[in-house]
């Protein structure tokens, strides 16, 4: 061949060849090498390669077999060293050009884990071809589905479309007559070869199993069983040669088979991990070449429908491999226990691939293990090169078999233990079956055993787990598993995990006692409280177990890696001690079960049948004790840590590393190990745990959304193995129940698909079978319930998992999910479902499966219903529980298995099926933003705790719905405080423009406009903060609620200021006729004034006598200026009070002895109104009462409910009676005492209307003390209004107002004063009021609006207000103000928001109250001077005179200040105004100065005062009070429907004077108590029939517009409350805290402090 020139390969075809190898040996064992021609020409196709050098080595590289062992004949060592040498350099060679064509070639130094595959990716493809970069990946996607077809998946070669299918290749030669012949007849036929040939699949195979860490390769051989494939047993090393035994990817397989022995065919189960099972072992050797197939045959030996071992003629197959000479594989077959089982045992077979001459040492090793050796030859000759080894084996004591190529004997034994058998002219079959028998036959004799573990034994090979890195690990596994060894299973866990045990389901039985108290509930509750601690106690003490500690350590100080190997080393030791005990309990079951489901079947409900169920019952319960897994020792680690965390100390130095156990289960759960979300055993959810749990998760991963998804299903349904294939899990799989209550997994998405979705991660929530038999007689339905509306509940979606179509398999898990769907639907919770059939015969027939759906339809609907019924809602059909698409949303499957378990491989239909219900799941997936971790961690604790409660409905709580809500009302908050703080601006920017007379009369619409700046920018906000907040999901549900809200307030807020502003202008048009007289007043007074200055100029002195000449003469000006107007006098409004009492016919000293108790202010806050109520004489009932009174000398009782109608109606009669009053004009056309007569008309009539309707009537008394405290509540308003009518029509009151700025003015012209001075002086006294006013009103507004940023109590919502009033109420510990507050809550929190702003601006924060004082004083003091400047400087301009300036001067001041006008006539005379502006500067100096000095007092005397200006913002809540304990509702939103009333401080019933029925016994229960128990209750004091408290919604309004979920009591406050005022308590409502309402001693050991801080807990909640 010449270098350089154009050449074309071709091949011999291959004649028949041996298992895999296609190409025709040479007598010395190497493969023939293609041989070339010279390239012909004009052949259309063919490509031309001019580096022929290259391309021919890399070619043969690929397409000829590894060189085989050359030896030299001669017995040259030399030579042999030589030809190894080349044999690893080219296997090397070969090795990297494989791995490059996979794209593997990164991984074999860096190899691939389980976390690059344990993610959720784009969907793994079934039909179409795949790219030869991808093939690696696929392989062990589809592998890790369990779709067995992995191993041959089709691959389209470079750029070529996948759909175009490759031209047959064509012949070289010219076409001539007989050239054609030729060709024909041919064995070399020049070929296209170009195209490198298809990766062969086993090279696949092994080139992922070399490029895999030792957990992926566990992962990928455990799969690989699974779909019952042979499994690498010696693998030689690619690079080393060295021979390798990956024992540890075999530690997680266990083999399930059933032995049949004896002559009565004894059926035994038997399950175990392959590496401990002891089982024959039958080995096949290949000498030379063959025809047959060692390895097809072998699988007809194990199961001749699926190919175990691949074999030349499996799909893919190609002419040449790699990797897979010398390797051994291994496999297990596994008897059903039936009569058509090929062995009664189980039997283990391997197969030496490749010429069995040319290794050596893998064929003396299986040699050496095996019970029985099949050996393949050509033919059977001494001058044979395999003779020798033929003649070793078969002087070997092993039972050998020799199977023939060329010769056609029958089975023959040559000598006991030695068969021979000749394939010529035999089919496949028949030599299966005669190998059959011959195995069979020697090993029903005595045979040696073989045990995987032995190998590590073995000399020679390289065992994995020999490496430093797995010992590590398992060192430490073993130094924990070595306490248990020998020990009974069943009492592992009772000694070694005490703390899960009796302890724990004593703990879970006692906390759901809590939620179904009855009797004495808060002396029970405190009780069981303490028996809780001491429990808790007993597992601090126990937690020290040897075995935990070595756990925990091991967990702590390991390394990442090391840790890992330890995790893996310790499940698979602690699954090895209890296979035994475990597979011969579950054999027992099964049957158990049996028996019983077909005595269900029958309806048999005799004794048998109990007995059986009985028998099921304890096989449970032994199955419970002897479970023992890594799980339990988490479970254990989960309780040592609750228990720990309850007694709020470390219990001495026995134990301290508690508080890390979240954080080592955390890094677990995220390196991809399920974790226990409920402990099935205990049938309870570790609430402290999973939160510290997750929440180390997410200090690790930061607060990731997670996409939730559940999984429901009745026992067996398959649900984990879906999963598993799902997902790539490692879920237990198995018979029964495998999941022990509900396990969640973290999976991320890959990055290919992350940009896709909305979240980070899915979390997969795996549950136990629903009606699992084995727990038939422990309230299954209830158990179902409870996990299947907790595992709808945590989902963002739930498949359903249904096995089967029969309909009575689905009837009651049906019921069960629907109603759990149906609650979600009422706690506003909407999962998504997608319903799914297992084991469905015939996934294909559309018109079956149509047929399906409809019946599975009509199903759901009828469950609906039927669930409606008991949830009490108006449903009709499953779509209106839940959005429900029958045609999308089920999904049948294939049965799992393909033939029959325990051979049968799964089904590569269930795979598709798996893969097409991953696409929907994502699907529907993305249309979610999931949840934040910290989110799905509070809905848990939701969850599980309105479960505990009977009626899960009325005792969910949506923690998490609840933090997004108040956070919420603290922006609402904010955002009304924004409007609010515009509107008192514009307001005060309108004030002077009435007062100058420029405004008379004020629309909406201008009020609107002025606003609308600042509301389309709140508008704004708004819409950003729902649209943007990480909560929007939850917020979405009251956006439009809030907007109207908004809309609401400022519109209503702008009526409410044009009420204001109306009145003002009513009061400047009241006051036209004294304004019209003030003109006449100062020129006659200034006029007066100045006379009388130059009169005195010289005679007096001194300021005294000067000042006792004015007053002389001023009370003279006075009355010649008023002798035409009669004087306003003041109101005496008790004398009023006293004459409408007397002309109602109430005697005098009642109303004297009223006055001086002053009883009536407190009327509204009376504890016990007995004594103001009489029996009615006249009617029948008030002389029954009498009678039975006078006769047993027993008092009347008024009910809880009397007394809260009296004290409402007496409020409500306050409000009314104040309505009535503030309707008349006081303001504007002064008082009469006729008001107060109507007045008391009104209470009157009402007093008649509520005595009408009741058993009894009031005493006089009570009308004096109802009348005065309405009077009362009127006084300050009246006199009030009064006061602003006064000085707005009284001329009198006027004009000694003006006294000194005119003694002031007389004073300046006895000094000699120019008219610009006077003018000057009268201007500045007049800039100083109307400055000072102008000061303080924006000060007040300012100091409100630091208060409401800064304060904690006012900067935030209602609860935070609430918080704080108890908070500061317990600091005073003064009864009165609690009196107050627990009767007139809203009075007293008026009274602590002035109480804070006083202090704040007084005392706390004076200095700053000052420095917002000297600002506002500083602006109005620019403003002032900027306006005296623009009236010099246009005044200079213009040469105008005082009158004008005045005008310009009172125009810049416009809007910012309200001036008295001074009338210039007496001032025509000033011409110098350059002097008059430097003197009202230095006059301005004087006035700032003062007004820098003004006391903080009077900002709470202005026009708005900060207190009131919060009052009005934090009070316009929602007031209403709880129907069992008074307790005020604390919702932001005055009107908050349809959102319910709720509050986190209810208070025992006592407090607001609740007692039994009957007695005179204050209550001590929290209703928050009361509806987690069994007690009952009387809605109203004439109820007929009870209504159990958990029900109490029920009972209509007011009780069904609350929400109040059972906390057990947990608010220390207000059992402090009791046990430090009991006495006044007692006092107050002349009752007891007696009998069964006495105080638990538990709450007597509350502190202040404890009270105050549990006011904090409370509110984080």
């Amino acid at each position: 061949m010449e270098t350089g020139s154009k050449v074309k390969l071709k091949c011999d075809p291959p004649k028949e060849h041996s298992d895999a190898e296609h190409l025709k040996k040479n007598d010395d064992g190497t493969a023939k090498q293609p041989e070339t021609k010279p390239q012909k020409k004009g052949i259309k196709g063919n490509i031309v390669i001019n580096n022929l050098s290259i391309y021919v080595n890399n070619v043969v590289k690929f397409f000829s077999f590894k060189d085989t062992h050359e030896m030299d004949l001669s017995g040259n060592k030399q030579s042999e060293i030589v030809t190894k040498e080349k044999e690893k350099n080219k296997l090397q060679e070969e090795t990297e050009i494989l791995l490059d064509r996979l794209h593997l070639q990164d991984s074999y130094q860096q190899k691939m884990s389980p976390a690059d595959f344990l993610k959720i990716g784009p969907p793994v493809k079934h039909s179409n071809e795949t790219c030869e970069k991808d093939l690696a990946q696929t392989f062990l996607q589809r592998l890790m589905m369990l779709d067995y077809r992995a191993r041959y998946i089709p691959v389209h070669q470079g750029k070529s479309d996948v759909n175009c299918s490759q031209p047959v290749p064509e012949s070289d030669s010219v076409y001539t007559d007989d050239s054609d012949l030729d060709a024909l007849y041919s064995i070399n036929t020049d070929i296209d070869q170009s195209e490198q040939a298809q990766v062969h699949p086993v090279d696949v195979q092994m080139a992922v199993f070399h490029c895999s860490d030792a957990f992926l390769k566990q992962n990928m051989i455990t799969k690989l069983s699974q779909c019952q494939y042979a499994l690498p047993l010696l693998v030689p090393d690619p690079v080393s040669m060295d021979i390798k035994c990956p024992l540890w990817t075999f530690r997680k397989i266990t083999k399930t088979w059933k032995k049949t022995q004896g002559d009565l065919k004894t059926v035994t189960m038997k399950s175990m991990p392959v590496c401990k099972a002891e089982t024959p072992l039958v080995s096949f050797f290949r000498l030379g070449s063959l025809s047959l197939s060692k390895s097809q045959l072998m699988n007809t030996l194990i199961n001749d429908r699926h190919s175990t071992f691949f074999h030349r003629n499996c799909p893919g197959s190609t002419k040449s491999h790699h990797l897979m000479d010398g390797v051994a594989e291994i496999t297990w077959y596994c008897p059903a226990g039936k009569p058509n089982d090929s062995f009664t045992d189980c039997v283990a077979f391997c197969n030496l691939h490749g010429d069995s001459l040319l290794i050596e040492k893998q064929r003396e090793i299986l040699t050496e293990k095996s019970s029985v050796i099949v050996l393949l030859l050509p033919t059977l000759e001494k001058s044979q090169e395999s003779s020798a080894v033929t003649k070793t084996l078969y002087r070997s004591t092993k039972p050998l078999i020799i199977l023939i190529a060329d010769s056609d004997c029958g089975a023959v034994q040559i000598k006991p233990g030695k068969y021979k058998l000749g394939l010529k002219d035999r089919s496949q079959s028949d030599v299966s079956e005669k190998l059959k028998q011959i195995i069979g036959n020697i090993l029903s004799g005595p045979h040696t055993t073989f045990q995987l573990e032995s190998l590590a034994k073995v000399s020679g090979i390289r065992v994995d787990e020999n490496d430093s890195v797995f010992q590590k690990g398992k060192s430490a596994a073993m130094e924990m598993v070595k306490m248990i060894e020998g020990m009974d299973i069943s009492k592992i866990k009772e000694k070694f995990l005490p703390c899960e045990g009796q302890l724990w389901y004593n703990w879970c039985r006692i906390n759901k006692e809590l939620y179904h108290l009855k009797g004495n509930i808060e002396k029970e509750k405190e009780q069981k409280g303490k028996q809780l601690m001491e429990i808790r106690q007993k597992q601090c003490d126990a937690s020290c177990s040897e075995l935990m500690k070595s756990f925990t350590k091991s967990l702590l100080n390991l390394p990442s890696k090391n840790k890992e190997y330890f995790l893996k080393w310790t499940q698979i030791l602690i699954d090895g001690l209890s296979t035994d005990d475990l597979s011969s309990i579950l054999q027992n079951y099964d049957e158990t079960w049996s028996e019983v489901l077909d005595l269900k079947r029958k309806h048999n409900k005799s004794a048998e049948f109990k007995e059986k169920q009985a028998e099921l019952e304890h096989l449970s319960k032994k199955l419970q004790s002897a479970t023992f897994g890594l799980e339990h020792i988490f479970r254990e680690m989960g309780q040592i840590y609750e228990a720990h965390k309850s007694q709020k100390k470390q219990t001495g130095s026995q134990h301290t590393d508690w508080v890390k156990y979240p954080e080592l289960a955390a890094d677990v759960m995220i390196s991809g190990y399920p974790m226990e979300l409920m402990d099935g055993d205990a049938g309870h959810v570790p609430l402290t745990w999973i939160s510290s749990l997750l929440q180390e998760v997410i200090n690790r991963l930061g607060d990731q959304r997670v996409f939730v998804l559940s999984v429901l299903g009745i026992q067996s349904s398959g649900k984990s193995t879906m999963l598993n294939a799902m997902f790539g899990l490692q879920l237990a799989v198995s018979a029964g129940r495998c999941t022990e209550g509900a396990y969640m997994q973290l999976l991320k998405l890959s990055d290919e698909i992350k940009n896709d979705y909305k979240f980070d991660y899915v979390l997969i929530v795996d549950t136990e079978g629903l009606r699992a038999l084995d727990l038939a007689s422990n309230t299954t339905l209830h158990h179902d319930n409870e996990l299947a509306t907790f595992v709808v509940g945590v989902g963002n979606m739930t498949l359903i998992n249904i096995l089967g179509e029969n309909p009575a398999d689905m009837q009651d898990v049906l019921q069960i999910v629907v109603q759990a769907f149906m609650r979600m639907k009422k706690v506003k919770l909407s999962p998504s479902c997608v319903f799914v059939h297992q084991n469905v015969t015939d996934v294909a027939a559309a018109e079956k499966n149509m047929d399906g759906k409809r019946r599975l339809q009509e199903k759901l609907d009828k469950m609906a219903q039927l669930a409606a019924e008991e949830e009490v809602c108006d449903v009709e059909c499953f779509s209106d529980v839940i959005a429900f698409d029958v045609q999308k949303d089920v999904k049948y499957f294939a049965q799992l298995w393909e033939g029959s378990p325990p051979m049968a491989p799964p089904n590569p239909g269930y795979s598709e099926s798996v893969q097409e219900l991953k696409n929907i799941i994502l699907s529907k997936a993305s249309k979610s933003t999931g949840i934040l971790l910290s989110h799905f961690s509070s809905k848990i604790q939701d969850l599980w705790n309105a479960l505990m409660n009977e009626h899960f409905v009325f005792s969910f709580k949506n923690t998490q719905e609840i933090a997004a809500y108040r956070k919420l009302e603290f922006q609402y908050g904010n955002w009304t405080w924004t409007l609010r703080s515009e509107m008192l601006k514009i307001k005060k920017q309108l004030y002077p423009k009435i007062e100058y007379g420029q405004l008379d009369k004020i629309e909406n619409s201008c009020l609107s406009k002025e606003m609308n700046k600042t509301y389309e920018e709140l508008k704004k906000q708004m819409a950003s903060y729902f649209e943007d907040d990480r909560d929007k999901e939850m917020l979405v549900q009251w956006r439009g609620q809030f907007e109207n809200k908004i809309k609401e307030f400022h519109e209503e807020h702008i009526r409410e200021v044009k009420r204001k502003l109306d009145e003002v202008i009513q009061q400047k048009n009241a006051r036209k006729k004294l304004d019209s007289k003030k003109t006449e007043f100062e020129n006659k007074l200034l006029q007066k004034s100045k006379e009388l200055a130059h009169q005195l100029k010289d005679v007096v002195e001194n300021e005294e006598e000067l000042k006792a000449q004015f007053d002389s003469v001023w009370s003279h000006w006075v009355a010649e200026l008023t002798k035409d107007t009669i004087p306003i006098k003041d109101i005496n409004l008790e004398e009023d009070q006293f004459n409408v009492l007397q002309v109602l016919g109430i005697e005098w000293d009642l109303i004297i002895k009223s006055r001086e108790k002053g009883r009536y202010k407190e009327l509204s806050e009376v504890g016990n109104y007995l004594g103001y109520i009489t029996p009615m004489k006249d009617s029948r009932v008030g002389k029954i009462l009498d009678f039975v009174y006078e006769k047993t000398g027993l008092k009347m009782i008024l009910t809880h409910d009397d007394h809260e109608e009296i004290r409402s109606f007496i409020n409500n009669v306050e409000q009314e009676s104040l309505k009535v009053i503030q309707t008349k004009p006081v303001a504007t056309q002064g008082y009469t005492s006729t008001y107060l007569q109507e007045v008391a008309k009104h209470v009157q009539k009402k007093m008649m209307e509520f005595e009408s309707e009741r058993k009894y009537i009031f005493k006089k008394k009570f009308t004096v003390d109802l009348l005065l405290y309405v009077f009362d509540s009127a006084t300050s308003w009246l006199l009030q209004s009064h006061k602003t009518y006064k000085e707005n029509n009284d001329a009198l009151t006027y004009l000694n107002s003006k006294k000194k700025e005119y003694y002031n003015i007389f004073k300046s012209y006895c000094k000699g004063s120019s008219s610009a001075v006077v003018f000057g002086e009268m201007m500045c006294e007049r800039l100083k009021v109307s400055a000072a006013e102008a000061v303080i009103d924006q000060t007040a507004v300012d100091l409100a609006g630091e208060m409401k940023c800064s304060l904690p109590a006012f900067n935030g919502n209602r609860l935070n207000l609430e918080r704080h009033v108890l908070t500061s109420l317990a600091k005073k510990a003064d009864f009165s103000k609690f009196k107050t507050y627990i009767q007139n809550p809203r009075k007293q929190v008026e009274a602590f928001i002035k109480e804070e702003v006083k202090k704040y601006i007084f005392t706390n924060q004076k200095e700053k109250a000052l420095k917002i004082l000297n600002k506002n004083v500083d602006d109005i003091n620019k403003v002032i001077k900027q306006a005296l400047f623009e009236a010099t400087d246009k005044l200079k301009k213009q040469e105008g005179n005082i009158d004008m300036w005045v005008k310009v001067f009172y125009s810049s001041l416009n809007n910012k200040l309200t001036l008295d006008t001074i009338f210039c006539q007496t001032f025509r005379d000033i011409n110098n105004f350059d002097f008059l502006k430097e003197k009202l500067e230095k006059g301005l100096e004087t006035v700032t100065m003062e007004m820098s000095l003004l006391p903080l007092d009077n900002v709470m005397e202005c026009r708005q005062t900060p207190d009131q200006i919060l009052i009005d913002q934090l009070c316009n809540c929602c007031w209403e009070r709880c129907p069992f304990c008074a307790a005020v509702c604390t919702n932001t939103l005055k009107d908050h429907s349809p959102d319910k009333h709720n509050v986190p401080f209810h208070r025992p019933s006592g407090v607001a004077g609740w007692h039994t029925k009957g007695t005179v016994d204050l209550a001590i229960d929290f209703c928050t108590t009361l509806v987690g128990s069994d007690i009952k209750f009387y809605p109203r004091h004439d109820s007929q029939e009870s209504v159990p408290y958990k029900q109490y919604p029920t009972a209509g309004d007011p009780y069904a517009s609350w929400r109040i979920t059972a906390d057990e009591s947990k608010l220390t406050y207000w059992k402090w409350f009791v046990c430090h005022f009991q006495k006044e308590l007692e006092e107050y409502y002349n009752m007891k805290f007696q009998g069964e309402e006495e105080i638990p001693n538990e709450w007597k050991k509350y502190s202040k402090e404890e009270a105050i801080g549990s006011l904090d807990e409370m509110c984080k909640q």
